[in-house]
């Protein structure tokens, strides 16, 4: 049992972006990341691949209120840069479903409250068309369930155990955990000498 930010269900339409091995240089470009914090990131989430490619989805102001990223094998390879993440959360993203990731990719979207779980070939298929021929068509992610629901149809999806475990109970949000239990922080910083010589 965990007193953080619990997360089992993310509803609502979906962005397809297809392709294999898209990797986090591609979904943040390295010149953003020279700021001290992420602020701002979610404008720029695939830049340079907005600029080069007609048609990208990110770029297409019908999905610009997707919930949740469609993607294909690897999605988040490469440099192991958590501003990634960082970036599709800001964009407004609030979970990712794809054939396999990038396991820091998976990792640094845990530790944000991102949920990432895969589906096979076949149902990303069938849920990237949804999405294509309906921009607004609703989805229900649910972690303890291990589902995802569109239309008349329940998807199966996978997550490593202690992730979804971690999701779940809340446990993923280090910082809430601390900040719900400061008050243990001060009892133990009052008996340490250094830290009483500071006040």
């Amino acid at each position: 049992m965990s007193d953080g930010r619990r997360i089992d269900r993310v509803e609502g339409s979906a962005i397809p972006l297809r392709g294999a091995n898209i990797d986090t240089d591609r979904v943040i470009p390295a010149r953003f990341l020279k700021s001290v914090t992420f602020e701002g990131l979610g404008e720029h989430v695939f830049e340079d691949d907005r600029k080069s490619m007609t048609n990208h989805p990110f770029s297409d102001p019908c999905y610009r209120r997707a919930s949740i990223l469609l993607t294909n094998e690897n999605f988040g390879s490469g440099s192991s840069r958590e501003h990634a993440p960082q970036a599709l959360m800001r964009w407004g993203l609030a979970a990712c479903v794809g054939e396999s990731f990038s396991e820091i990719f998976q990792a640094n979207a845990l530790v944000i409250g991102l949920p990432c779980a895969t589906v096979d070939a076949t149902d990303i298929e069938y849920l990237m068309r949804c999405a294509e021929q309906d921009a607004n068509q609703r989805m229900v992610f649910c972690v303890s369930e291990l589902t995802l629901q569109v239309l008349d149809r329940t998807i199966s999806v996978a997550m490593p155990p202690a992730a979804r475990l971690a999701l779940i109970n809340g446990s993923w949000d280090a910082t809430g955990l601390l900040l719900n239990q400061f008050h243990e922080v001060r009892t133990v910083a009052a008996r340490l000498p250094y830290v009483k010589a500071f006040r």
